[in-house]
């Protein structure tokens, strides 16, 4: 359990669930490569931590698995993983906006 405010909030919570509806209860990662498994936990592309002004955006908001979470996180160092930041990175193509400095 994660002991931040952030993610027992009301609005967090409201939002979580839209995404999760939006997704359709499904990975977006394993849908991607053709598997349908199903997601419980949703990920900030753009970590919250670094890019606050993101955190409430559905563009940077997708449904995964636990598995697929950590995949996307270095968990020794609690940074994005290689597979995080590709993710970053196309999202931020996809909607415009220049890929931060330290994840170029």
């Amino acid at each position: 359990m994660n002991a931040d405010p952030f993610y027992t909030s009301t609005r967090w919570r409201a939002l979580r669930r839209s995404i999760m509806r939006r997704d359709g209860y499904m990975c977006q990662i394993s849908k991607r490569f053709g598997r349908m498994v199903q997601a419980q936990v949703v990920h900030h592309i753009f970590p919250r931590e670094e890019f606050p002004e993101y955190q409430y955006e559905p563009w940077n908001l997708i449904s995964v698995t636990i598995e697929q979470h950590h995949r996307l996180h270095d968990r020794t160092n609690d940074r994005l993983s290689r597979e995080g930041i590709e993710l970053l990175r196309r999202t931020a193509r996809r909607n415009n906006i220049a890929v931060p400095l330290q994840y170029q």
